[in-house]
Order: structure tokens, then C-alpha cells, then sequence
């Protein structure tokens, strides 16, 4: 085998495998990539024109279309199958991509731009260099795409496309239906709450001050106080840094807060005990016929269990929702982001006990009273 012959695969695979392992991710949760969609519409909607507006109720429409095209075009290169077609499609969505993380990072917008989901939180920075090298390897295939003979030709070629299609397609529109199929995020069965909000080691800064000197013009940095930068007639203060030296300890949910209907901060109440939790990031557009479920199960559940709902939407909202649905179940306020975090379901389901997650579930997927109970029982 030459050494063209070694590049060409190479590249191909590493292209072909990305693509499938970034669409794969997001599959698995495609309403976290819709949040992302909304951010990215909403920020484009101020910056270049209020008609970005208008995607915003389509962003899971356009989310699910973008993640099944990744994958399916991960798998076209991997089959080197119509390249001539699918290394133009590459290239057009690579330079979109890094035209988004690019803008990203250079006025910081997005500070996620969710390509590998919550698997792999990228920063902006990371995500534009990544897409720069994509570029490259793209760049290569796209160059030499008619040298790229098909593995499956004619009618395995197309069966194995479309049906790679339709299994994605399913694979996010079950997801979408009920939870995705791995949680990755901090709220996830098992996972302890309050103590994912305290860092796990003392956390260390570095702090920089700099001066400019009057005379040279250049500017000085220090970390610990120079008596010499006193003399305002020889320094300028200019500005003052502090670095994070082990981000790896920092708090892993730094923006999970509870208030009551007087803004009363009562976050600890939702740790105390065995909780049902059940959030509403948006009680407008909480599910209706769920709620028969969800009240048969309250009805069951044991004394011990206090059932509690977390809201985004403002008082007359809920209070509306609660008398519709006869919910007699006190009400609390939690920052929509996060409860969107928490579950992806509206309303979601969330039991937790002493603050540790012990299940979540769908409003499609809503447990009856025995099995809470049991999960309670068991602890």
C-alpha cells in the first residue's frame, strides 16, 4: 500500500469516525441540542436580525436534521459512497460549523458549543481549533474525492445509507420521547446534588496585576505587591487577573437555587428527605394528559415522600396549571436552564433522597406509586 493510499484512508476514517461519534452523542440527547440550537438562534437574532427568531419553535426540528446528517455522512465517507456528493456536503457544514465556533470564541456568545454534547464540554476556543483541523482533513478528502472508489456499490451502497438514516431517526425521536439512553450530566441517577456544589479540594487562584510604565510605554505584571508601582508619576494601573489554577475541582452545579414565592431562598428544603420533584421549566407548555399519571402516583405515594414542584413560570401561571390539573402540591422556583438540565422532560420527574438522584423519568415513562415507594424502601 503507498503511502497516498495510507493518508486517503486515514484521513477518511478519522473524518468518517468523528462525524459518527459527534452525531452519536447528540443523538442521544437531541433536546440538549435543541437548547443549543435556541441559544445560537437567539444570539444571531440580536446580532444580525430579528428573523433569526423565527427557527426558534423548529430548533429540535433543525437539531434532530443536523445530528442525523452527521452521522450519515460520517458513515458515507467511512463507505466512500457518492464522495463526489458527500465531501460537498462536508465542506459546506464544516465551514458553518467553525463560522459558529469561530464567532463563538472571538465574542464569546456561546461558551458551549455543545459538538460533543455534555459527553465532552468544549470551550469555545477548543471547538474552533478543532473545526481549523477538520477543515484540513475535509479540505483533502474534498480535493480527491473522485479518487475515492465506493466499498458498496449500487443497491448495498443505498441500503446501507437509507437504512442507517432510519435507525437515527428512531434512535432520536425515542430519546426525545422519553429520556436520553446515557446522562451525562450532573443530575443523574446516583449523583449526590449538594455535594456536586461544593469543589472537591480547596480551590487555588493565581492573581495578576499590571502596570504600564509612563515613560517605555510597556507594561509589567506582577503577583505580589511591588512597592515600586505605588509612584503614579512611573506606573499606570492598567488591570487585575485571577486564574483558576485546578478547574478540575471546581463545583460541578454552580447554578442550582430554589426560592419560594416570597424569593425566599429554600434550595436545602429540596434536600431534606425523600423528594419527588416535579419540574416544570415551562408550566404553559407542560404536558397535559401526563398529569392523570402523575397525580395517580402522588395519590400513593408514602407519607415520608414529600412532593414538591419546580417551576420556571411566573406565580399565575402555575397557579393556573395546579387548579386545571387539581395538583396539590406545593410549588417552587428554580432557574429554567437548569431545570432543563435536570430532566429533559416537561413535566420531568426526579426522586430524590437526602439530595442523591435515585430516579428520573419521563412524563411519558411516569412510575406508578409501588415503584417509588420500593426505590425509597430500598435505601
Amino acid at each position: 500500500m503507498t503511502f497516498k493510499n495510507i493518508l486517503d484512508n486515514t484521513i477518511r476514517i478519522i473524518v468518517g469516525g468523528l462525524f459518527i461519534f459527534s452525531g452519536l452523542i447528540k443523538l442521544n440527547d437531541p433536546r440538549g441540542t435543541q437548547i443549543k440550537m435556541e441559544e445560537y438562534f437567539e444570539v444571531f437574532a440580536v446580532d444580525f436580525g430579528g428573523f433569526f427568531e423565527f427557527f426558534v419553535p423548529y430548533a429540535l426540528l433543525v437539531a434532530m436534521f443536523v445530528v442525523v446528517l452527521e452521522v450519515v455522512l460520517g458513515v458515507a465517507v467511512l463507505l466512500n459512497y457518492k464522495m463526489n456528493t458527500t465531501a460537498w456536503i462536508l465542506l459546506v457544514l464544516i465551514v458553518f460549523f467553525t463560522f459558529l465556533t469561530g464567532y463563538s470564541a472571538i465574542f464569546n456568545k456561546v461558551t458551549d458549543c455543545g459538538c460533543f454534547g455534555d459527553a465532552i464540554p468544549l470551550t469555545p476556543w477548543q471547538s474552533f481549533y478543532k473545526d481549523l483541523i477538520l477543515i484540513v482533513l475535509i479540505a483533502h478528502l474534498f480535493w480527491y474525492r473522485k479518487r475515492y472508489k465506493p466499498v458498496l456499490k449500487g443497491r448495498p451502497g443505498h441500503f446501507t445509507v437509507v437504512m442507517m438514516t432510519l435507525l437515527c431517526i428512531y434512535i432520536g425521536i425515542y430519546a426525545i420521547r422519553h429520556l436520553p439512553y446515557i446522562d451525562f450530566r450532573p443530575y443523574e441517577i446516583g449523583k449526590n446534588i449538594p455535594a456536586q456544589m461544593e469543589p472537591t479540594k480547596e480551590l487555588k487562584y493565581a492573581q495578576t496585576y499590571t502596570y504600564v510604565n509612563v515613560k517605555t510605554g510597556e507594561e509589567e505584571s506582577f503577583e505580589k505587591w511591588d512597592n515600586k508601582y505605588s509612584d503614579e508619576s512611573l506606573y499606570k494601573y492598567k488591570g487585575y487577573e485571577q486564574k483558576l489554577l485546578n478547574p478540575e475541582d471546581e463545583a460541578k452545579i454552580t447554578d442550582y437555587n430554589v426560592t419560594d414565592a416570597d424569593g425566599k431562598d429554600v434550595t436545602g428544603l429540596s434536600f431534606q428527605g425523600a423528594r419527588m420533584l416535579i419540574v416544570m421549566y415551562d408550566a404553559a407548555k407542560a404536558d397535559k394528559e401526563s398529569m392523570k399519571s402523575i397525580n395517580a402516583m402522588l395519590l400513593g405515594l408514602k407519607k415520608e415522600i414529600n412532593p414538591m414542584v419546580l417551576t420556571a413560570s411566573g406565580v399565575a401561571v402555575i397557579e393556573a396549571f395546579r387548579h386545571e390539573h387539581q395538583l396539590a402540591v406545593p410549588y417552587y422556583f428554580t432557574d429554567g436552564t437548569v431545570l432543563k438540565a435536570m430532566v429533559r422532560s416537561n413535566p420531568g420527574l426526579v426522586l430524590l433522597n437526602n439530595g442523591t438522584v435515585l430516579g428520573k423519568w419521563h412524563f411519558n415513562d411516569a412510575p406508578s406509586a409501588a415503584e417509588v415507594n420500593a426505590l425509597i424502601a430500598g435505601q
